[in-house]
Formats: structure tokens, sequence, C-alpha cells
């Protein structure tokens, strides 16, 4: 139940119920989906001379928009984007799939769209008038099931549609909200689906909120580390710690070795700052210093050194989660919500 259909899909957000309130002239303000699709799709160029496509395909009747960044060659031929000569999805790099913040933010920065260590760049925009990954708010994520089904759809029956790339080295970023949806939702439900597969949850972490469809492969193949800041969200505080557990726990029961399970899960909040500020400046700064260090951090063979992140940490953030869940925090913000990060919205729209 997906159809492939580049630049057909873009008004579906426009017309989006409109949530958003009043202006001060009495018109409705737009919905941050709305916003959103006032940004234009097509083809660019990433910071490292990859090509990125920015399009949207309908999964499961959810507008799913995306971003795909890769060197042009490993676009199928058939998208006809330019310098695509790829006659199969089988390739030879993987992907790494970014689920942004509430709000979109990391969607637009694409802060993974650079290849690192042979891995390629998606990002993926939810599909939610507010921009948030699973729905709902704050903690309560009503829409998650769908949510993730969507996002292993697109991996598995859209993506191969457009790019190659190595089904077997498929690799997970969230931030924040998006976090919320992996861990609470997609990894208990699809990540089955990505054997030997990584995730990297930044700032955000919920137990799992539905059962796992099959516990032995997910925690025995998958790697998983947890990272925040000093100074999180109060709600944060307690949510994190007790995804760390949770997850700990459903490795125990799969027979996991205490030494087995820090191989595979780490977690780290050593960094001084506030939300998603790892680099102890900027929400925007600090997602891009984890993005740039992603290989290092979960993909085989990292050191676990994050360059840029900030004080006091030395920068080696794989600390196994065994022993190590209880996280200590410092002050952070009271908030049910999350922030939204709505920097990318369109120039001369309504406050």
């Amino acid at each position: 139940m997906y159809i492939l259909s580049f630049g057909l899909l873009l008004g579906l957000a426009a017309a989006a119920p409109q949530r958003g309130g009043r202006t001060g002239n009495g018109r409705q303000k737009a919905t941050a989906q709305q916003q959103a699709a006032q940004v234009p799709q097509g083809v660019s160029t990433a910071t490292d001379g990859s090509t990125i496509i920015d399009d949207t395909v309908n999964i499961n009747n959810l507008p799913i928009r995306f971003r795909v960044s890769a060197p042009a060659d490993q676009f199928l031929a058939t998208t006809g984007i330019p310098g695509a000569a790829a006659t199969s999805p089988n390739g030879t790099m993987g992907v790494n799939v970014l689920l942004h913040g509430d709000g979109g933010q990391s969607f637009f920065d694409f802060p993974n769209q650079a290849v690192q260590a042979n891995t390629m760049g998606v990002a993926l925009l939810a599909p939610d008038p507010n921009l948030f990954w699973g729905g709902g708010a704050g903690l309560e994520r009503t829409d998650g099931v769908a949510h993730a089904q969507a996002v292993s759809t697109f991996v598995t029956d859209a993506l191969p549609q457009m790019l190659a790339f190595n089904s077997s080295a498929v690799s997970f970023t969230g931030v924040s909200g998006g976090s919320l949806l992996m861990s609470g939702f997609f990894i208990p439900a699809q990540m089955q689906n990505f054997p030997n597969s990584a995730v990297l949850l930044n700032c955000g972490g919920l137990a799992p909120q539905v059962d796992f469809v099959d516990a032995a492969t997910v925690m025995q193949q998958t790697t998983i580390h947890f990272q925040s800041t000093q100074s999180e969200l109060q709600s944060l505080q307690q949510s994190i710690p007790q995804a760390v557990t949770a997850y700990e726990q459903a490795a125990a029961q799969q027979g996991l070795s205490a030494d087995q399970i820090n191989a595979l899960q780490t977690v780290d909040n050593t960094p001084n700052g506030g939300h998603c500020e790892f680099d102890g400046q900027d929400f925007v700064s600090g997602v891009q210093v984890m993005a740039n260090s992603f290989s290092n951090v979960v993909q085989p063979g990292g050191d676990g050194i994050v360059t840029g992140i900030g004080a006091p940490s030395n920068g080696q953030v794989k600390t196994g989660v065994v022993g190590n869940e209880n996280l200590q925090f410092v002050g952070g913000k009271k908030r049910d919500a999350l922030p939204v990060e709505k920097r990318w919205v369109v120039v001369n729209d309504d406050p």
C-alpha cells in the first residue's frame, strides 16, 4: 500500500486540517505541516557533493516526505535523477534513516546528509499536522504504531524503488520526539525487519509501548546508544532511564550476559547543556555533532569518540548500560511537551 509519486503529493500536507489557531487578523495560522509544504522539494547538492532528492511518497495513506542523500550513481536510472546509474536496488552501501524532533528541525537541517562509513543519509518528515513523530504530544505518542509501520514500509518497499543500498546495513537515528517513536514503537515492533541494525537515540527515550514481535532477534542483533545531556528536560530525565532499564531487561530476558548487553547497549549524558545541546551550545549544532560521529558511536568497529561533544565529557560516550541505568541530571526545564524547533519556517509565515 505505497504509491511512489515524486512531486505529486506536496499538496497533501497543505490540505491537512488546520489546528494552529488564529492570527491577530483573524486568519487561521498554518500548521507546521502546512508550513513545511511551502518549503520546495526537488534535487539539490549535499555538503559532501552527494545528490539529495526531496520528495513525498504515500505510505499506508500517510504522506511521508523524505530526503535521500547519496552519490548520484547510486540512484536507480529509472528515477531520472541526473547521474543516476544503478540498475538494481541491491547495492553495497548502507543507509542511516533519521527521524527528527517535534516540529521537523532536523529534517530540514538533514545532519546525516554526508556519506559516512559507506553509509548514505535518509531523513523522513512526520505525517502529522504538528510534525510530531507518533502524533500526540509530550510522552504520549498516540499514532506511534501507524507511524512506526510507515517508516518500516518506506525503507523496505519505497526506498528500493529509487536507491541501490544494502538492505542488511540499515541503521537509524532518532532526535527528541523521533527517539520516542524509535524506542517506544519502532524497535519492538519493526526492528526484526532490519537485522544487525544500529540505533542512535538522541535526547529522547521511551520504554517499549508495544510488545516485541521478535525479542530474541532484536535484542541479540541490535546496537542501541542512548545519548542525552546533564540538563535534559525533566520529563525526559524520567523516561530515558526507564527506557535504558527496559531495554537492558529485555536483553537479559533473552539470555544475554551483562558483557553481551554492554557490547550492544550503551548510554551517556556527560555533556553540560540543555535538550539536545550535545556540544553545550545549541540544539542544531549539538545534533550535528552527534551525526558527525554516528559511525564511531554505533556502527561496527566504532571507538565511541564524539568529536566536539561538550565538557566535561572526554569524548568517549560508549558506557555499557548495566550498572549505569540511574543517570544523574542537574536542573533541566520543566515542560510537559518537548520543545518545537521551527527555525526552518518559511519567510513571511504568520507567527
